[in-house]
């Protein structure tokens, strides 16, 4: 079954924060790391991954990113924290 992933990524802790979604989340990190993705996230050097949630379908984690945008930024790093408290990059651990 596909899975489909909403996630945040950040250059530090409590540093800049973008809020994404992917169908490949450790390919997505990497164009992140590896500054492929042109715009906000390469700008910024936006390559540490510190929340990721998985959903069932495209327009879960879509319907998720939108919310999560819409959030104010303490409500966000709430999140991160809430499952990431050191904000440790986590990629490595996709693999």
């Amino acid at each position: 079954m596909k899975c489909y992933y909403t996630y945040i990524i950040t250059n530090r802790k409590s540093g800049t924060i973008y809020t994404g979604m992917t169908n490949d989340l450790a390919v997505r990190i990497y164009q992140h790391k590896q500054k492929l993705v042109p715009g906000f996230s390469k700008k910024y050097n936006l390559n540490k991954l510190v929340w990721f949630e998985e959903h069932r379908t495209p327009q879960d984690a879509i319907d998720r990113e939108k919310q999560i945008k819409g959030w104010k930024r303490y409500k966000k790093i709430a999140l991160i924290e809430e499952m990431n408290p050191q904000w440790m990059d986590l990629y490595k651990g996709l693999f």
